[in-house]
Order: C-alpha cells, then structure tokens, then sequence
C-alpha cells in the first residue's frame, strides 16, 4: 500500500479530517471509512438522512453529432432512448461480454455525462477514447467536479428551499440543473443505498460552501456524514452491484442478471454477439443473494457448497445487515443451484455453515 500522502484526495478531505473520521487508501484516493460507526451511520440513513463523499468518481464529458450512436455502441443500455434530463444505469462491456464498468450516463441539451467507477477512471478513459469515432469529444472532467449524496427518508427536506423545486419532484433516475444554494449544480434523484435520495455535481472548487450549507441545512433533520463501511451494507441490502466484487471484466451481465431477453435496442453494441449467446444457452453460473444465521460474516472468496458435498460457487460480497439483523451476501453459483430457497453450505476454512438463497434485492424502502 502507498503511504497516505501519495493518496489523492476530494475537495472534502479536510471535512473529513476534522470529523474525525478513519481514512483509509480506496480507489487510489484516502477517503472516510467511517465517522461514528457503521452500523450507526447505517441506521441514519434507512431512518433520517446520510451526506456522502464520493467525488472519487470519475465524470466524462461527451459531445458532438455522433455522440448518441457512439454510446449506444459502447454501452449495453439503450442511451438514444433517453430523453434531456434522463439518466441510465448500463454495463459497458468488450466483445466477449466482459464487463470493463457499471457506469450512469446523463443526457443533457447539448451533451452527455457519463459517470464511471472510482478506480476504473483510468481504465475506462483510454477505452473509450480507443474507440471513441470522428465527431465525438471527450473529456474527463473528474478533477474539476464534487459529487455528494444525500440518502434517507428526509433527503428532500434537507434540499427544500436550497435547490429548484422541481428538482424535488423529480422522479428516480432523472435529473435537473439550477442552484445549489446559490451555486451552479446538477441535482440527480438517484443513489447507491436503497433510499430515496440526490446526487449532486457542482464545481470542486465549491466544495467547503456546499458541505457547509448541507450540514446546517439538516440540522433539525438529523443528516450524518457517512462513510465508506455504511455505504457498502446499504448497497448490499439493496442488492447493488460493486465492481470488483459482483461485476468484473470476467463477468457478463447475463449471469449478473443486468440483462435479460428480449435486449433493450436491435442495433449493435460492444458484447452484444457474446450476451445474444449466452441468453440463448443460459448460463453457467448465477449472482444470488443469501442469508445465514452463522456469525461467521461472508467473505469474498468462501466457497459455497452443496450441503455435504462439493463446492457450486463463491461469494463475492458480505456483511453483516443492520436492518435485518443477520449476516447476508452475494456469490456465482452453478446456474442450476441458483433457486431461491436452496440451502446450502459457506465453507470458512474447512467448517460449514448453512446459508440459504433468497431473492435480491434484501431490503426495499416503504413506498
């Protein structure tokens, strides 16, 4: 691991600090683990509402006439069906189908917004401006761009009076641009949690206005800086895909069940040969999610076993969930194993323990 002062850091890293949150290297960059506690950070936003740092994400700048069927060839989601103020969740894959990123891609009036994985930035820069045709611009515009999140049941109210108020109309998955308390912004109801909530980018360099203006905004709301260990038992309980646990270039997204027949759009894109083959063979292995009474947490890598006899899969993600007050997780199980209600067993280190398989995703918020 590199010493910390090799690290980057947002735009928010001395909130952080002050905070006295523990920080720890991901992605490439030191960002808070936690403040107070996981499990209390959690609570906080499934009850009230949590402010996230995650201006570790990268952002790319698209433009030009050939923007809309570019993307649509790069990424597996249907981008020419999006409508100015819409977003979408897609994988972005090679041709055998091997996921090279989950990304989000805004479409604005004049261009597009593609939003990638903190530690893909790299990665997915130089494949798409591999492939990336005449009449097409990209640029990253990560350094220049905080990105925070305001997840719960009280999100709006800290927002309301701050931000447009058709942004707090604004259904799942669409987005608007206006002010954030006096600043240029753009104000996403989308998440990482389960919960309702915002996504909002706005110039790095407004940082400390808008951290500032947000905590005393949700004062009387009960608004929680939250950390990176309360993030990843959100998304699980929620049932959302991590890269580098749920999806990696070795996974396609059939198996990861983010595309099912019939396709979304009949013109080509980058996997589309491979995904057309394995929908049409099924296939071999499948992401399921599980519960165990055990108190041995899941661990990526543990086998996971055919009660008393060999080993079908591997869990890719786990942890204890707060809300349902036992250990959960997700792995790849052989296809025909992968049947809600099969129990079987996690092999930690030559002892079983049972899990069983149940549907994702493990909470839903009440409407």
């Amino acid at each position: 691991m590199e010493p910390s002062t090799a690290l980057k850091r947002t735009p928010f890293h001395e909130f952080h600090r002050a905070a006295g949150a523990k920080l720890v290297d991901f992605a490439g960059f030191e960002m808070p683990v936690r403040y107070t506690g996981d499990v209390r950070e959690h609570q906080a936003v499934r009850t009230a509402v949590g402010l996230f740092d995650i201006s570790h994400m990268g952002e790319f700048e698209v433009r030009g006439p050939e923007s809309v069927a570019w993307l649509d060839r790069m990424v597996t989601n249907h981008v020419a069906a999006l409508s100015d103020g819409q977003a979408l969740y897609s994988p972005m894959c090679r041709p055998d189908a091997g996921i090279v990123d989950d990304l989000l891609v805004y479409r604005y009036d004049d261009h597009f917004m593609v939003v990638v994985n903190a530690a893909n930035v790299t990665k997915d820069f130089a494949w798409l401006e591999q492939h990336k045709p005449a009449g097409v611009t990209l640029v990253d515009r990560s350094d220049q761009t905080a990105l925070l999140a305001v997840q719960g049941p009280k999100a709006a109210d800290v927002l309301r009076g701050h931000v447009p108020a058709a942004a707090l109309e604004l259904d799942y998955y669409r987005f608007t641009t206006g002010d954030l308390f006096g600043i240029p912004a753009t104000i996403s109801r989308t998440g990482y949690t389960g919960e309702d909530g915002f996504e909002l980018y706005f110039a790095a360099a407004q940082a400390p206005r808008i951290w500032n203006a947000l905590l005393e905004s949700g004062k009387g709301h009960g608004v929680t800086p939250i950390g990176l260990g309360a993030r990843d038992t959100l998304r699980l309980e929620a049932g959302m895909a991590l890269y580098g646990h749920e999806l990696d270039d070795t996974t396609n997204p059939v198996e990861a069940g983010l595309i099912t027949a019939p396709l979304p759009h009949s013109h080509d894109f980058s996997g589309r040969a491979a995904i057309e083959q394995v929908l049409k063979s099924g296939p071999v292995r499948k992401l399921v999610g599980f519960m165990t009474s055990s108190p041995r947490v899941p661990r990526p890598g543990y086998a996971l076993c055919e009660t008393g006899g060999p080993a079908v899969g591997a869990v890719v993600s786990g942890s204890p969930s707060p809300t349902l007050d036992t250990n959960i997780g997700t792995g790849y199980v052989r296809a025909s194993a992968a049947v809600p209600g099969t129990e079987l067993e996690m092999d930690v280190r030559g002892q079983r323990h049972a899990v069983r398989l149940v549907p994702l995703p493990f909470y839903k918020r009440p409407r």
